[in-house]
This record gives structure tokens, sequence and C-alpha cells, in this order.
């Protein structure tokens, strides 16, 4: 049966029996990591998180590249030890710096700062962390706690993008396509939208769409325009949900079903996509997909003018000017009256 409770001294044995002591003083840098090990796993003693903890922060002190890694794992879990992200980040684990640059970036148990953010991120960057290389191109891109840098943006999305990472290939793919730190090339574009948009990144499959809905970077193809849309609209994209509704009003890509537009841009539109809601205060103004129904129709003009949407708001004046679907009193004299206080400053963003 194997023995679990041996003392230090007989651990001792067992150690310099394989070459780990320094002599009868002590333990080698890496007898502290394996005396750690053996209580981190419940090996010949009983398992105990704080004494692994103890016996990786010697090795760590000395330099031992596993039990620094080891120790940061431990800190970042709440092992043997108070969970500490930036004990953690300071042992080199790269999961934990890019962790740390998050609570900078945004806020998060941190006072917020960009440049702390940037510092952390380029730490697990530079030891090939896929997502603090995406974030780190996004600061640069942005230049948020460092000097706007479209190129070393790219750099930094490319790195990650060959890494797997979706969001970075759908980085990569909008640089591609807006020409940004690159030659302008609708091909590539196409190329790191389709990579994201097969791992399923919902952003990715709506640009995809779009590209194939107007021919760029590929050849035109309406119906494929549509599967992406579709696939994108599903993952509750309210912009897909919104083309999605414009191609079945259209028939594009899809035989012509008012019914199907107005379901997709009430998806949309729910989500307070203004132009979804503009286009839904047409349907139910002329009954198109729907029941008529002036009292909807101008609910859904009210929040799309809310959000400055121009025809929104024209179509509301005319529908408070005629009386249709509101209380013609509550706004008429608005229209027609000189105005002052609040109510004039209400008119004059009315009238612009």
């Amino acid at each position: 049966m194997r023995m679990r409770h041996l003392s230090l001294a007989s651990l001792a044995v067992v150690l310099c029996a394989l070459g780990l002591c320094m002599g009868y003083y002590g333990f080698t840098a890496d007898g502290q990591f394996k005396l750690g090990m053996m209580y981190h796993d419940g090996r010949l003693v009983t398992k105990d998180d704080r004494k692994a903890v103890e016996w990786h922060q010697k090795a760590a002190e000395q330099g031992h590249a596993r039990a620094q890694l080891n120790l940061g794992w431990m800190y970042a879990d709440g092992r043997g030890v108070d969970k500490d992200e930036r004990k953690a980040a300071e042992q080199g684990l790269a999961a934990a710096q890019y962790n740390l640059g998050w609570m900078y970036a945004n806020g998060r148990g941190v006072d917020k700062d960009e440049r702390k953010a940037v510092e952390w991120y380029q730490k697990a960057a530079d030891q090939g962390y896929a997502t603090a290389q995406n974030n780190l191109g996004w600061m640069y891109e942005n230049g948020h706690g460092v000097d706007q840098d479209e190129r070393k943006a790219v750099a930094w999305y490319q790195k990650a993008a060959e890494q797997g990472d979706a969001r970075a290939q759908l980085n990569l793919g909008n640089m591609y396509d807006n020409g940004r730190g690159v030659d302008k090339d609708d091909r590539k574009a196409v190329a790191w939208y389709q990579k994201a948009a097969d791992q399923g990144y919902a952003r990715a499959q709506l640009n995809l769409g779009n590209m194939y809905k107007n021919g760029r970077g590929v050849d035109q193809d309406e119906r494929k325009a549509v599967e992406w849309y579709r696939k994108a609209s599903e993952q509750g994209d309210a912009k897909a949900q919104y083309n999605l509704g414009v191609m079945y009003k259209n028939g594009r890509g899809v035989d012509q079903d008012e019914r199907k537009a107005v379901e997709w841009f009430h998806k949309a539109a729910e989500q307070g996509y203004a132009r979804a809601q503009y286009e839904l205060g047409v349907r139910y103004k002329n009954g198109d997909g729907v029941a008529k129904d002036e009292r909807k129709a101008a609910e859904w003009y009210q929040k799309a003018a809310d959000q400055g949407v121009a025809g929104a708001q024209i179509n509301l004046a005319m529908m408070y000017a005629n009386g249709l679907g509101v209380d013609q009193r509550s706004c008429l004299g608005n229209l027609y009256k000189p105005l002052s206080g609040e109510s004039a400053t209400h008119a004059v963003q009315w009238r612009a």
C-alpha cells in the first residue's frame, strides 16, 4: 500500500535519492517544485494546496519556470491562496495577464487605465495568447492606450486570426474590406469573413452576406446572401434580421413575402434597430404583410424618429397633421403656432 503520510525529513530523503536536494540544508529549485507538486497532487503526502503554494513560491523565487506557471494558476484559481489575478499575471500566466488587461480596459475591480490594459495585453500577446493579440489589435486600431496605428492593428489581428480566433478573423476582414492598415482587398476580406463565419460568428456571417449581396470579392449571389443573413439572424443579429427582412420585402434571393419581411423587421425593431422600426411603421400604415393599424404605425415611427430617422420623423408629423393613429390635440398645436420654452425647443428639434 502506498505511504501517504511522510515527514518532511522522509521527503527530503526521497528527493535526495532522486538527486533533487542541495545537501542537508535545503532543496534545489527543482526539488522545491517537485515537493510542491507532491502536495498539489497528494502523492506520498496528504493533498495540501497551501503547502503546494508555499513550495512553488520558493522554487519560483529561484526562477523555476514551471513553478512560476503553476503558482500563477493557483493564484488564478484561488487554490491554497486567495484568488489574485495580479499575482497570477506577475508569475507570467498569459491568461491572467489577459484578464488583468481586460479589467484595466473596462474598469472592473480596478480604476480604468487603458495604458495599463495595453501593457498587460502586450505581455499576454507576446506569449501567443490569441485573445490578447486581438484585443491589442483593437487598441491600436482605435487609439486606446496607445497612439493609433492601423498597421500594428493589422499585424496583431493577423497573429490572432492565424490561430483561429474568430473575432480577429472578423476584424482582419474589416481592415481589408475598408483598406485600413492594408491595401483594400475584397477577396482577402471575404476569405477572413468566411473563416469567422464558418465558426458561427454572427457579425462575420452578416458581412459575408453583404459581400455576396453586392458581388464584392465574390460573384454576386443573392441566394447565398440570404443564407448568411439567415444564419446571423437566427443568432439574434439585429442588422442581419433587418437585411433579411429587406430581401423578403424585395424578393431578392427568396420569393417575395411581405409577412416574412414583417416577421424579421419585427425581430430587429424589438432590439432597437431604427431602420427596422421605420419599416414596421410603413407596413402597419399601409397594411403590407400585417393588418393595417395606424396606431401601431405611429408607435413604430415614434421609436425610429427618436433615433433620428428622417423618414420616420416626416411620416409621424404627417400622421399628427392628419390625426391618424395619434391624439391630434396633443401635438397639432405645436406644428402651427409659435411656442416658447421647452416646447419651442422640442418643435425646433422636430422641424430640423
